[in-house]
């Protein structure tokens, strides 16, 4: 029996990409967020009762992958009413639907639930701490689909990037075409994470969920290894055939923003491998491989 998704969310970057890994002979919903407002109880009540119903007819097992959410790190800080609708009243509206429907959810997370103080890589039993209000949002969506529908799993990555949308790979491929050199923060480290190579894994993960398999509830999708953003833009240069040395380092003092950012924010996979589900390939492997597939400029 195939899979049926419903991919909230489904005109964004993440979603985008679930929809185009998905396999052929399955069944897609990847309504936008202007399409299905999470934040609309009734909204989201029907589209899942219709998806389910849909898709079990039609012989498919559904699942739900919440691509949606609020990700203005910055503007969070004081649109923090709408932060929160988006990143934790609507996952919890979902989650809500789902156990009323019996439909597995895959919520998607992020890095930002964690201090960011941390000496190694965290694992997904690790004290959270968040710093900024986008962080509180998520991790307060993380608490409410988790303590609403049993059979929901949250995901957790960092640093994602892709084809479509704004993201940083895209930022640092415009700027080496207006400036000669640039200075990119040097102090904070993390997993850069290709949305194809995450897309992936969450459907791997949609069908062991599906077909009874129970890992942990709580799981980290990241790319493999760790590197700074400097290191990242270095190597986007590099990936680009331009001179990695128009980076340059400077400080997270240097360039101050309204959200505190992560010093490190590195996930461990332990528990993804544990689960079974293959791993993401490592960040600079999936970067040689996005910028191969024209997915970024």
């Amino acid at each position: 029996m195939e899979l049926a998704l419903l991919v909230p969310g489904g005109r964004g970057q993440l979603g985008r990409d679930v929809v185009a890994a998905a396999p052929e002979d399955g069944l897609v919903d990847a309504p936008s967020s202007a399409e299905l407002d999470l934040t609309d109880p009734s909204a989201v009540s029907d589209a899942v009762a219709a998806f389910a119903a849909t898709a079990r007819d039609a012989g498919f097992r559904p699942v739900v992958v919440n691509a949606a959410a609020y990700t203005a790190v910055d503007a969070a800080e004081t649109d923090r009413d709408r932060a929160f609708a988006v990143n934790a009243l609507g996952p919890e509206h979902l989650a809500t639907a789902c156990r009323a429907h019996d439909v597995p959810l895959l919520h998607v997370s992020t890095d930002y639930v964690f201090p960011g103080d941390a000496t190694r890589p965290y694992e997904p039993s690790d004290p959270t701490g968040p710093r900024s209000a986008y962080g509180r949002t998520k991790l307060a969506g993380e608490e409410r689909v988790l303590s609403t529908w049993d059979r929901s799993w949250v995901v957790r990555t960092s640093w994602v990037y892709g084809e479509h949308g704004a993201n940083f790979v895209k930022t640092m491929a415009h700027l080496a075409t207006t400036r000669e050199t640039l200075s990119v923060v040097d102090d904070q480290v993390g997993s850069p994470t290709w949305s194809l190579d995450l897309a992936r894994g969450l459907l791997s993960l949609a069908a062991l969920v599906s077909s009874g398999g129970t890992p942990a509830r709580v799981l980290h999708a990241t790319g493999a290894g760790e590197t700074t953003w400097c290191g990242f833009a270095r190597a986007i240069f590099a990936e680009l055939g331009l001179d990695p040395e128009r980076v340059r380092p400077c400080a997270t003092a240097d360039f101050p923003r309204p959200a505190p950012r992560p010093a490190y924010s590195v996930l461990s996979g332990q528990a993804w491998a544990d689960a079974g589900l293959p791993p993401l390939r490592h960040w600079r492997e999936a970067l040689t491989a996005a910028v191969a597939a024209h997915a970024v400029p």
